[in-house]
């Protein structure tokens, strides 16, 4: 969805809202996924020469364990601000998706914004004791000792330890 930034500036207009559905189904974060799509709200409201911007959005990330490879599933949440002036508009530095004509891309800001709340490393909870690497199983597995205690170190990495000493 776009929004005309550059015409709302030079119109003045009074405060605008907008609910629509973004699709970020084919977008990747990081190994996890959103599988719907997402219900946005946008705000814009004029102040002075600036105009506040927000966008609003939940959505539920669905992704593996990075320990267990259990299915995780979260709720993530968008709470975005955005201050902007005409002058941003021609600044090639500005940081949110706008063209050429001054719209911005709604979708492609609400992406970049679920970039950064949606976790790169998910898991199914914090004390996860990952897979044994004995037998590949879910901790606690059946196993004997913890082979990372029993088992006699590799030799090629005594470099290593010599490096600690």
């Amino acid at each position: 969805m776009q929004f005309d930034l550059r015409r709302f500036i030079a119109s003045g207009r009074a405060r605008q809202e907008q609910t629509f559905d973004c699709d970020l189904t084919g977008r990747d974060f990081a190994g996890s996924r959103i599988e719907a799509p997402v219900a946005a709200r946008f705000a814009a409201e004029a102040d002075g020469d600036e105009v506040r911007m927000t966008l609003r959005a939940s959505a539920s990330v669905h992704g593996e364990c990075a320990r267990c490879l259990d299915p995780v599933q979260l709720e993530v949440q968008v709470d975005a601000g955005w201050t902007a002036r005409e002058r941003d508009l021609d600044d090639p530095d500005f940081e949110l998706p706008v063209n050429e004509a001054g719209c911005i891309d709604l979708d492609d800001w609400l992406y970049q914004e679920f970039l950064f709340q949606v976790p790169t490393v998910l898991l199914c909870s914090a004390d996860c004791p990952g897979l044994c690497p004995q037998c590949g199983r879910k901790r606690p597995c059946s196993c004997p000792a913890a082979p990372e205690q029993s088992a006699q170190p590799d030799a090629r990495l005594s470099v290593l330890k010599s490096l600690l000493n």
